[in-house]
């Protein structure tokens, strides 16, 4: 007969591959909606014309989900479990609005490449960060600084239309969303460990969906600098 302590080991395992499981269900199904929604939006003539004809519209949308992610990220103890789920819904079609023209751009078989690229380098950072005794907390900070010289560089070279600094840029961003890929899964994975078992579900459910807005973030960039390298242009 299993004595206390082991049966605690074990509770406290089964609700952590719970949690995990549950953020990447969400992150998949929010995944399933942008792409839905992208392929949707990039078939119909009338609203790609919108979007295409309309940098105000277009530049909007991508405001509105800047947003709509800080909202999210930083309200999420104050929201109920309904209204999050309803922001990351919302986020992740108004994402496929926006990818719709990436769509358009790039062939379907550069789209495939990039997407099995990016899914199979995506896990190997989260079984590494998962299975690593490696504490990565420490390279936070690094990432951050990276993401932000990314943006910045990316915003200059509107300016520059530099080839050579194109492509430092998307290799760059490459390097950082797979750190931050293997950072973010360490940190769903603490949470996990420090969260006692009287969770109750509505927190349950928020911390899953805070999960699996982190990852989708990081797949959603990861994919779309893996497809500047990769993809081909129609």
């Amino acid at each position: 007969m299993a004595d206390r302590g082991s049966y605690s080991i074990s509770a406290e395992l089964v609700r952590e591959r719970s949690i995990l499981r549950n953020v990447y269900l969400w992150m998949a199904g929010g995944l399933a909606l942008t792409g839905v929604v992208a392929l949707g939006v990039s078939g119909n003539p009338a609203i790609v014309r919108a979007l295409a004809s309309n940098p105000i519209l277009f530049f909007g949308l991508i405001v509105g989900e800047l947003l709509l992610v800080i909202f999210l990220s930083s309200q999420m103890a104050r929201l109920s479990a309904p209204a999050a789920t309803g922001c990351f819904i919302l986020y992740s079609g108004l994402n496929g609005v926006t990818l719709s023209l990436v769509f358009l751009i790039y062939t379907q078989a550069s789209l495939a490449t990039a997407f099995l690229v990016t899914a199979g380098t995506f896990a190997g950072m989260s079984v590494y960060a998962m299975t690593t005794k490696r504490d990565l907390s420490g390279i936070g900070h690094y990432l951050v600084m990276g993401l932000i010289g990314v943006i910045i560089a990316s915003v200059v070279n509107l300016f520059l239309r530099s080839t050579a600094l194109y492509w430092l840029i998307s290799y760059a961003g490459v390097a950082v969303f797979l750190g931050l890929t293997a950072y973010d899964t360490q940190i769903i994975k603490r949470w996990s460990r420090e969260l006692s078992d009287s969770m109750s579900e509505q927190e349950y459910i928020k911390i899953s969906i805070l999960g699996a807005l982190k990852l989708y973030l990081d797949f959603i960039n990861l994919f779309l600098f893996l497809l500047r390298i990769l993809g081909r242009r129609r």
